[in-house]
């Protein structure tokens, strides 16, 4: 594996929050893969695995920051996915083949992971294949495979773009959060966090890489269901109690079927609960992590 290591140019040399991280490249089995590094140098990483349709622009700031004050965390685009080049990958073992070949070119043999939605099921994965490179996960808003409605996650992820470009408004709205007075008013503030990079910011996602991530995500939820006993890893498992992309009884259900996990639950929160809850999230991961 060949492996370079290049910051973007115009990118800043010191690295104060997410919102100002450089954005650096490098290149594992052809791959140029874009990816931003803050937090203290020592230690496991916390490589986070992005949801559906994320550029490293969608992570919020306050989650990558408040992890980053104790922790060297990494965030990255999928192969084929905002910056990062090559042929998006249509399946969730791809994408954690590709993952691990990330790790490896940025020379780490252990990591600790958070997967957000298919990024949940991505670390999964990992952690099945690849055993010995994952210390702790946190899975937030996903399921197993074959969970309960992962296979209508196509049909309410284009649902909701359609209503947003009826609407003028950002999908997320209504994916991410609840349509209740509190869960309209964290989608804004949400959604002001996330634009608080005002350079280098990150390409959005093509169309054809979004289709491709809509057959993974598709596919998972069409499977058999998976034997988790094979995922020995401390596991924490994080969602809103109103997720309606991959519904909450799949958070329940992981915990149930894990060999060693712990659930968190956020009221009047969906999908995004560890944003509209982020203090608290960053409070608790970081609790689990240092055990």
């Amino acid at each position: 594996m060949h492996s370079t290591t290049t910051d973007h140019p115009g990118s800043s040399a010191a690295a104060v929050s997410f919102a100002t991280t450089p954005t650096r490249t490098v290149t594992a089995n052809g791959v140029d893969y874009a990816y931003r590094e803050l937090g203290p140098s020592v230690g496991v990483p916390l490589v986070l695995l992005t949801h559906l349709a994320a550029t490293l622009d969608n992570w919020d700031p306050r989650v990558v920051d408040g992890l980053a004050a104790n922790r060297r965390v990494i965030v990255f685009d999928n192969r084929g996915v905002g910056a990062s080049t090559g042929t998006p990958s249509s399946s969730i073992e791809d994408m954690a083949r590709d993952a691990v070949s990330f790790i490896a070119a940025l020379g780490f043999d252990r990591v600790d992971l958070l997967g957000l939605s298919m990024g949940g099921m991505v670390a999964q994965v990992i952690a099945v294949t690849n055993p010995a490179l994952v210390r702790k996960i946190v899975l937030a808003g996903t399921g197993p495979a074959g969970g309960v409605g992962i296979d209508r996650v196509s049909r309410v992820s284009n649902a909701a773009v359609l209503r947003g470009i009826l609407t003028f408004s950002d999908p997320k709205t209504t994916l991410f959060f609840t349509r209740t007075a509190n869960g309209k008013r964290a989608a804004r503030e949400f959604l002001a966090r996330i634009a608080e990079r005002t350079v280098d910011r990150d390409a959005k996602i093509s169309t054809r890489a979004y289709r491709a991530q809509l057959a993974a995500v598709h596919d998972w939820g069409t499977r058999s269901p998976a034997d988790l006993s094979k995922i020995t890893q401390p596991v924490l498992v994080a969602n809103g109690e109103h997720d309606t992309m991959v519904p909450t009884e799949n958070s329940v259900d992981l915990v149930e079927r894990l060999p060693d996990a712990e659930l968190v639950l956020y009221p009047d929160a969906g999908h995004a609960g560890i944003f509209q809850f982020h203090a608290q999230f960053v409070a608790t991961t970081l609790e689990f992590l240092a055990r």
